[in-house]
């Protein structure tokens, strides 16, 4: 702290310890000093008085030129006892659900389902004002009719209300979206999740068999069960489920593909002779004369005559 700061201080409090050592002694003016005193504002309720004020502001005119009603609520209708409880189920179920730090509120105390219940209020008192008016005009003799459509004058303008809508479409439009947008990418997502699984299932399969062939090839195991596991799994529907099998037709080529081909092992030179094959001529038939004649008479000249043939044709 510097010096200045000090001094200043110093200051400071000799002021202060001055003026309440004049204020004790009685030697500081009136008017220099006021002390600011909050008093508390005191309501009286004077009924007489009221009562009197409102004797003068009434009108002393006959019923039908003042329409005043002093009515209760109108019964409940069931459609408005409908509306009532599935706005009070909603606003439980949302109150329920409240994120950890806010305020639990009762259903009791919640003030959306108090401007509703307000609302509801306001509309069955207006309705019970309407029965019983139309009944004491129709017993006075005065015609009454209702207009087709009623028009009251909005507090907002038009052009207010459109800013209004357009805003509210505006956020309706972008929380469709943003929806859209977060299922599009979850259920990417998903389908990312179970490629890979059915990529590391694939792979486990795969090294599995590798693992039971090189058991095979290494003679640790004889039999080829293992094949009849593979063919099972193939031939159960996308998923892995029991009960999709094959259609009748892809069955039946399945079925020859496997007969002709077998399940694995040596393909090439399955064709091939063999010396037993040579030797096997059970399936051979010996040509009868009538085939040799008819060779013999279709046979190709030779080379030489074929030359001769077309130098006498160029002649």
């Amino acid at each position: 702290m510097s010096d200045l700061e000090s001094e200043i201080e110093e200051s400071d409090y000799d002021s202060e310890t001055e003026l309440q050592e004049a204020f004790k002694k009685g030697l500081l003016k009136p008017g220099l000093n006021t002390v600011s005193v909050k008093e508390e504002r005191k309501f009286k309720n004077n009924v007489t008085e009221l009562k009197e004020k409102l004797t003068e502001m009434k009108l002393k005119l006959p019923w039908v030129e003042r329409l005043d009603l002093v009515t209760g609520q109108a019964p409940l209708a069931p459609e408005l006892a409908f509306k009532l409880e599935e706005q009070e189920r909603r606003r439980e179920n949302q109150l329920k659900n409240v994120k950890k730090g806010q305020p639990k509120v009762d259903i009791s105390d919640d003030p959306v389902l108090n401007d509703f219940r307000r609302e509801m209020t306001f509309h069955r008192q207006a309705q019970a004002a309407v029965l019983e008016g139309v009944a004491r005009l129709k017993a006075l003799g005065i015609p009454t009719k209702r207009p087709d459509d009623y028009f009251a004058q909005m507090a907002k303008s038009d052009e207010h209300m459109q800013k209004v809508r357009e805003e509210l479409l505006k956020r309706q439009l972008a929380q469709q979206r943003s929806e859209k947008v977060r299922q599009m990418r979850e259920q990417r997502k998903m389908n990312k999740q179970l490629q890979i699984q059915s990529k590391l299932k694939r792979a486990s399969e795969k090294r599995e068999l590798m693992e039971q062939v090189k058991k095979f090839r290494q003679k640790k195991r004889t039999d080829l069960d293992f094949l009849d596991d593979k063919k099972k799994l193939q031939q159960r529907g996308p998923g892995g489920k029991k009960g999709a099998q094959l259609n009748k037709k892809a069955q039946l080529k399945r079925n020859y593909k496997e007969k002709k081909f077998g399940f694995g092992g040596k393909k090439r030179g399955l064709k091939s002779n063999t010396k037993a094959s040579t030797s096997d001529v059970s399936e051979y038939r010996r040509p009868k004369k009538e085939h040799f004649q008819k060779n013999k008479m279709k046979q190709r000249p030779g080379k030489n005559k074929r030359i001769k043939q077309k130098a006498k044709r160029r002649k």
